[in-house]
């Protein structure tokens, strides 16, 4: 029997930060999901919440067909606590007033605590926070108290102990929000009365014992990448399911360079997990050759990961199963009832609507950072723990436009040289991302007294926390001098290197 454990909700209005909410609070050790602002009362009874948060979100609360909840669930007694559109919701449908604001607040804002209360123990008078608002309340319900105000909000921070109802205008869940942790913290343990008992050895533990019970004697088949993703989920699934798992590695020819080699030493010798190797790289290859547009490059190669899967199973045997990698910002930016889509994931957006398996994806409410936690300690090898992520259709979307083989020689051996400087400097595990991009365009250079027409090599390094929210990293100039050197003078058909010092947003991560 799973156990039960502590539960605070966070109800999702579509926020940038929503889902950072979920997983602040995952890491005080209180275990908490995401779930849509229009689920049911008789499901959020039922999960037993010990509180439930309201996100932020896009909208205004005054707007025709604004996003809202039943009404009954603010009369459940459990605490609520509201963040910036989550605020100003309670207060609208409670008989408050929200209105346009003359000023947009964004960005850094110092908010005075203005009243003491148990939400904010710990906190200074005035506390530097993260806005992002254009509406604001104007006016509370009756039980209302102003616990805190800025220069252009009069009501950043409020509380109505009896209903047990709390709300703030900035976002504590963010690291601008210096003592946003402390805030959150005083929700959990100081007003629902949680004692933090939640941790990633407890999930292991459920996911294992989940996983056993629903596949009981069934075969599965994992979709193994040799990522950090797709290679805790293999682990976590063979420790449920034992022999019962066969991995399937998919050579589509997009990996980076050695890691064919890599994935068979570690899975198929040191764990001894079923491996079956597929060398799809001609299959692939005539499917995606001609195509430019990068959304219909995820969904070609997802659409072809599932049949290069479904033509191994046959060879198997019988499988009912297929296990994914997938995670939560996977989820998130492929588009759900609440978020826009940004990029469709291959192994989400991009799969399938006749797919043949029931898909087995344990760590979809992870993200990257506990996905890593949860490696450690399966006894994965560091040096697959600490990967940077890679996208699951490879290096075809570092490619910008059609595809060649000569293409992706250059882009490997491009790609190679900058994880080996950044290994050498000692900033590949403390960065979240660096990788190389290989454009459609050709510029002018000078070698050898010659000119030369050739391809550009982007180079791109980000810091992130969850591939949420990233920034462009400040490499130092002596390392990217040595990594420019070496690409134009040891990768045939590049002239020139470049450097992204684009944050996400305004762009992603990846170029594709």
């Amino acid at each position: 029997m799973v156990q039960e454990h502590e539960l605070v909700l966070v109800l999702d209005f579509g926020g940038q930060y929503s889902q950072l909410i979920a997983r602040r609070v995952r890491e005080l050790h209180v275990y908490s999901e995401m779930l849509p602002y229009n689920t049911s009362i008789e499901k959020i009874a039922a999960l037993k919440p010990k509180g439930i948060i309201f996100s932020g979100g896009p909208a205004s609360v005054y707007a025709k067909n604004a996003p809202a909840i039943d009404k009954r669930i603010l009369e459940m007694g459990i605490p609520i606590f509201g963040i910036c559109y989550g605020l100003q919701l309670l207060i609208y449908m409670l008989g408050g007033e929200v209105i346009r604001a003359d000023k947009r607040e964004y960005g850094k804002a110092m908010v005075n605590f203005s009243a003491s209360h148990s939400l904010f123990s710990g906190l200074e008078d005035k506390e530097q926070c993260w806005m992002s608002h254009g509406d604001y309340v104007s006016s509370v319900p009756e039980g209302f108290i102003s616990c805190g105000y800025t220069e252009d909000t009069p009501f950043a921070a409020v509380a109505n102990e009896e209903r047990k109802v709390y709300g703030v205008q900035f976002h504590p869940e963010v690291k601008h929000t210096i003592n946003g942790m402390k805030v959150l913290s005083n929700f959990l343990f100081n007003i629902c009365g949680c004692s933090g008992e939640w941790s990633m050895g407890s999930f292991i533990e459920e996911q294992v014992e989940e996983i056993r019970n629903r596949v009981g004697a069934k075969k599965v088949l994992c979709a193994l990448s040799g990522g950090v993703d797709s290679s805790v989920a293999a682990l976590l699934v063979h420790k449920a399911v034992g022999d019962s798992l066969t991995c399937v590695y998919v050579d589509h020819g997009f990996m980076r360079k050695g890691e064919s080699e890599q994935v068979r030493g570690t899975f198929s010798g040191k764990f001894g997990i079923n491996l079956d190797f597929v060398d799809a790289r001609e299959r692939f290859m005539s499917k995606i050759a001609s195509v430019s547009d990068p959304e219909t490059k995820r969904k070609i190669i997802g659409n072809e990961f599932i049949r290069v899967f479904e033509d191994e199973a046959k060879k198997l045997g019988k499988i009912d199963y297929l296990v994914q990698g997938t995670l939560y910002s996977d989820v998130i930016e492929s588009g759900t009832g609440t978020a826009a889509t940004i990029k469709s994931h291959h192994n989400v957006g991009g799969l399938p609507e006749d797919m043949e398996f029931e898909l087995i994806e344990p760590l979809r409410l992870l993200f990257k950072d506990e996905v890593r936690i949860v490696g450690r300690e399966l006894g994965l090898p560091e040096d697959i723990v600490s990967r940077q992520p890679f996208p699951g259709p490879g290096l075809a979307v570092r490619i910008i436009g059609d595809i060649t083989e000569e293409k992706l020689d250059t882009l490997r051996e491009a790609d190679a040289i900058i994880i080996e400087e950044m290994k050498k400097a000692g900033l590949y595990e403390k960065l979240w991302q660096t990788f190389a991009v290989l454009p459609s365009i050709k510029t002018v250079g000078v070698m050898g007294d010659e000119r030369t027409y050739a391809y550009p090599i982007v180079l791109r390094a980000v810091s992130s926390e969850d591939a949420m929210t990233a920034d462009w990293v400040r490499l130092p100039y002596e390392l990217l001098e040595i990594i420019a050197n070496r690409i134009v003078n040891e990768v045939e058909q590049i002239n020139r290197v470049v450097y992204d010092i684009t944050s996400k947003p305004p762009g992603t991560i990846e170029w594709e």
